[in-house]
């Protein structure tokens, strides 16, 4: 079993205004086989909970720990959390101009394995999992994102988690873009990822449409990078109902 233990983190960013603070100790445990969902207004520091765990140079760590089956996650390089079996789907994903699909995804699972896959077990897999995410095969010759619609983009991120094989993945929006054919078909991406492997999953997210294809095991309500509730898949169903604002007053609004 991997467990991600995050304590009292306060992270800051640099903005035109100077050093802000956007998270202000969160507390968290994700362990293999569970999904929890971050949920929260814009601006409470979603996003940048789920940037610092992956090792984003632009977010700065004050206080607090992360840590991974209890190794120091912050002393690790971005490269070594992905050994580690750490995994970050972007909110936004970026395009690579030059690097085709195929050559991407063989060299990152070359470097998360230290050798490798063997040719035509990768090639099968990768066929295989692009065909249950309903991805056109010609996409595997494209440059990584170039040209993707959103809806693209979402389903190479679920791509890549799928093939990566991560012990805890951090899903930052996968949700954001997508109608409702591809919400079902990322979603269904997730949930193979976590029954073939026991993937610990947080998913971060405004709405709870999602949930209702990931069913998640936990809820957490961040507001004002603090978590300031958290609860079951009930607790979901009452921020779908009522919204944020019994967490909020105009003060609790931060950029992130």
């Amino acid at each position: 079993m991997a467990v991600l233990e995050i304590r009292d983190l306060h992270v800051t960013v640099e903005t035109d205004e100077g050093t802000t603070p956007i998270l202000n100790g969160v507390d968290l445990t994700v362990r293999t086989g569970e999904t929890h969902a971050i949920m929260g207004p814009n601006g409470s520091g979603k996003s940048t909970l789920a940037y610092t765990i992956a090792g984003h140079p632009k977010y700065t760590v004050t206080q607090g720990t992360i840590t991974l089956d209890g190794e120091d996650v912050l002393a690790m390089s971005v490269d070594e959390r992905a050994r580690a079996g750490l995994f970050l789907a972007m909110q936004y994903p970026v395009e690579i101009p030059g690097v085709t699909v195929t050559n991407f995804l063989r060299t990152a699972k070359t470097a998360i394995d230290g050798e490798a896959p063997a040719i035509r077990a990768w090639t099968k897999d990768v066929k295989a999992a692009m065909k249950d995410l309903r991805m056109d095969p010609k996409f595997a010759s494209r440059n990584v994102n170039e040209g993707f619609s959103g809806g693209e983009k979402k389903r190479h991120e679920i791509l890549q988690l799928e093939l990566l094989k991560p012990a805890i993945a951090v899903l930052d929006e996968t949700d954001s873009g997508l109608d409702v054919d591809a919400l079902k078909i990322v979603s269904e991406g997730v949930n193979r990822a976590k029954a073939a492997t026991n993937l610990g999953v947080l998913l971060i997210t405004h709405y709870t449409r999602i949930l209702r294809y990931i069913k998640p095991d936990f809820v957490h309500v961040l507001v004002k990078g603090r978590v300031a509730e958290e609860g079951g898949p009930e607790l979901a169903e009452r921020l779908e109902n009522e919204g944020y604002d019994r967490y909020l007053d105009p003060s609790d609004v931060i950029e992130a």
